[in-house]
């Protein structure tokens, strides 16, 4: 993430042809622009402004830090809570004072300086197989993934993938470095192959047997359940929450943050509170099969079917100050060699 892009990858952002007219905001977002079009258009329906958006897989830190003052961009959308970090560290964002957002946000889901804020919610599940596993039961924890009884049967993709990340953070926030790196050595001893592809990758291991066990976020069974390339490797797998009868289930989140020299603050505040509210909010969650941030807001059907489940309460701004112990510890027991 850190390195400069190729200039062939910074074309993709380059020279943006948005204005900063009174009624428009700027919009930088590493999110599909199928998942955020609907709303912006809702946001434009209702206030009268539009909303610009430049979309790109990856740079949006590098480009910011490039145009610096010059910047166009109001707004920027995340897949994943350490590209909000990133954006936080190097100092490329800015505090945001709203009783709106503070209301619809948890604080567990924001900067601690509302710097960032989550959007929604997606858990780090671990899929079973259906026929030779079953539902793992509500005592099934990540820690248990490094028992003996999975070696040879678990499937997952890189260690160094931001998700993954995230996930031994965690571990680091709850066990410490030293249990984490045993935990760590432990699943890589039950690994039925060295870590590869995305997470519906690894369901579809599970599928076709060279797997038991696959860890993934929850909103790609979505995704396959409605891709008929796909549906037959989500109907072969079941979708667990670890953690139920202990420290709940780990969460990581899409997000957003006002970029540091916002040059329209108050359309990217009305546009930051409105992606908090209960329309965009819903329609998030269902366009994407991802977990509403704010309390109360409907689930779509199919993620509802999945039942509930308790999420690990420790904040994000706390796991995000492990990410780089987390890497280490990854490096350290060389997971993805």
């Amino acid at each position: 993430m850190k390195k400069l892009l190729a200039p062939a990858i910074l074309m993709g952002l380059a020279a943006p042809q948005v204005a900063t007219a009174a009624e428009e905001v700027n919009v930088y977002s590493y999110r599909q622009p199928f998942l955020v079009e609907p709303m912006f258009n809702e946001f434009t329906k209702e206030t009268g402004i539009k909303v610009n958006v430049k979309f790109a897989k990856q740079g949006i830190a590098e480009k910011l830090q490039q145009e610096g003052e010059y910047s166009p961009a109001d707004v920027v959308l995340t897949t994943d809570i350490s590209r909000l970090v990133e954006l936080s560290d190097k100092k490329l964002v800015q505090s945001v004072d709203s009783k709106v957002i503070d209301s619809n946000v948890p604080a567990q889901f924001r900067d601690n300086e509302d710097e960032w804020f989550a959007l929604t919610l997606r858990s780090r599940n671990v899929y079973s197989s259906k026929d030779r596993v079953g539902k793992l039961p509500a005592s099934f924890d990540y820690s248990d993934l490094a028992k003996p009884e999975w070696k040879g049967k678990i499937c997952t993709r890189s260690g160094k993938h931001p998700y993954n990340v995230s996930l031994v953070s965690s571990m680091i926030a709850h066990y410490g470095e030293a249990e984490t790196k045993a935990w760590l050595e432990g699943v890589k001893a039950n690994l039925a192959r060295k870590p590869q592809g995305n997470d519906r990758a690894q369901v579809q291991a599970v599928k076709e047997g060279l797997c038991d066990l696959a860890i993934g976020n929850s909103y790609y069974l979505g995704k396959m359940v409605n891709d008929e390339n796909q549906k037959a490797w989500a109907e072969a797998v079941y979708i667990n929450f670890p953690g139920q009868e202990s420290k709940g289930t780990h969460v990581n989140v899409s997000g957003m943050a006002m970029a540091k020299y916002a040059p329209n603050q108050a359309n990217a505040l009305k546009l930051m509170e409105f992606l908090t509210s209960d329309k965009a909010q819903e329609m998030y969650a269902e366009v994407n099969y991802e977990y509403p941030v704010k309390d109360g807001v409907k689930r779509s059907e199919l993620v509802a079917s999945w039942g509930d489940f308790k999420a690990d309460d420790v904040s994000l701004d706390e796991i995000a100050q492990y990410h780089n112990a987390a890497t280490k510890l990854l490096d350290e027991v060389k997971f993805d060699l």
